[in-house]
């Protein structure tokens, strides 16, 4: 199959670039905020309410944008939405960095999370029209690290700055970087609409109905729960068993380095070895992973078990992506978008329960949601819902 897409004035090369750029750009959104809350909550006198208003304001507009862009990127393309996204994501980081009131901080935030949820949901429907087969999922991999990437800047930034610059001025750096991202990818030249005529209701009405999308939307319903709970709770859990705050922060390291290395392995291993395949050995290591966190006594096996959580939760998102490309090649944005909307309930759903049950039981929790994801894709497989199931193992 051809790596190439079907325009011959459209060169992979550059559109892939300009994907890795927004994707950089959603990972900046997702960790801005929490990187300078403690200096915002300073400077602008903010109450325990208000920083909890601030921080909800964000999935809230993750949410919108994850639900708007695909039936958008189906009609329009991708170019516009892509840029205006990008800048959003910049206008929203430079207003955290000179609000003149609190009152522009929740626009700033929603700003960052709406252009975030259409950069995520975009830039992997863009990926996934650029390749096929086993080399998409490889991509896909690959344009998972550059997340990693951008959410690692603006803490990186302020820990080795802070010193010199204040929080004001190291963002303002920032969006002068991204400014020169922005300009690159209004440079590309992207492919064309898929739907240019208008958008086919009836088309989106058997997708939203299709037993394929909702089974593997689940797997993801999972899959984000797993992940955002593993963030938000492991410090809580550890705190619980006796280990010192530096541990914890060390086991969520350790599973953003497993995580990384597990992306950037994945883009050798999906060229020689069918993703499906790996995607059920890595749930597998995931719900070993999450029992031998319950069990571990010290931190280096605490690292080790988190190390290898992030290794297992690395390969679901970009093979689920490249099967559901397939599956619907004409309104690959708008599936994506139902299957993101999904993924983020199931943060909010996880998150809830994690929250009533006692610290020590989130590393049985997420084990059994990781459970439910290899439950959920074998009765996929199973079922035989995938048309074309031969060609899907090869993704």
């Amino acid at each position: 199959m051809s790596e190439r897409i079907t325009s011959t004035k459209t060169k992979t090369g550059p559109v892939f670039a300009a994907a890795c750029i927004g994707m950089c750009f959603f990972g900046i959104s997702m960790i801005t905020l929490g990187s300078v809350l403690p200096e915002l909550a300073e400077r602008f006198a903010l109450s325990d309410e208000e920083r909890t208003g601030l921080t909800t304001s964000l999935p809230g507009g993750i949410l919108l944008g994850s639900l708007l862009f695909g039936p958008v990127v189906d009609r329009y393309g991708h170019k516009l939405l892509l840029i205006l996204s990008c800048l959003l994501v910049l206008c929203g980081v430079a207003g955290l960095a000179w609000a003149p009131s609190t009152g522009w901080l929740p626009v700033a935030i929603v700003a960052i999370g709406l252009g975030g949820g259409v950069l995520n949901g975009e830039t992997n429907a863009l990926v996934t029209e650029l390749y096929e087969g086993q080399r998409r999922a490889s991509r896909l991999s690959l344009l998972g690290m550059f997340y990693g990437a951008g959410a690692l800047t603006i803490p990186v930034l302020l820990d080795q700055l802070h010193s010199w610059l204040s929080y004001p001025m190291i963002l303002s750096g920032m969006t002068l970087l991204m400014v020169a991202g922005v300009c690159f990818c209004s440079t590309v030249r992207y492919p064309a609409p898929k739907q240019p005529q208008g958008f086919p209701l009836r088309e989106v009405k058997r997708i939203i109905a299709s037993p394929t999308l909702l089974l593997l939307s689940l797997v993801l319903f999972f899959q984000s729960g797993v992940e955002s709970v593993t963030n938000n709770w492991t410090t809580t859990y550890t705190a619980g068993e006796g280990f010192s705050e530096s541990a914890g922060l060390g086991a969520l390291t350790a599973m953003l380095i497993g995580l990384t290395a597990a992306r950037l392995l994945q883009v050798w291993l999906f060229n020689r070895m069918a993703p499906t395949t790996v995607l059920m050995i890595s749930l597998l290591l995931t719900v070993c992973a999450f029992e031998s966190m319950a069990l571990a006594t010290s931190p280096v096996a605490l690292y080790v078990s988190m190390a290898v959580v992030g290794a297992g939760l690395a390969s679901t998102f970009p093979v689920i992506f490249g099967i559901l490309g397939t599956m619907f090649p004409t309104l690959s944005g708008t599936a994506f978008s139902i299957a993101l909307v999904v993924a983020l309930c199931g943060q909010m759903v996880l998150n809830t329960v994690a929250g009533s049950l006692p610290p020590s039981a989130m590393p049985h929790l997420t084990a059994a949601a990781a459970g439910m994801m290899i439950l959920l894709y074998v009765v996929w497989q199973a079922a035989g819902m995938a048309k074309g199931n031969a060609e899907i193992r090869k993704v």
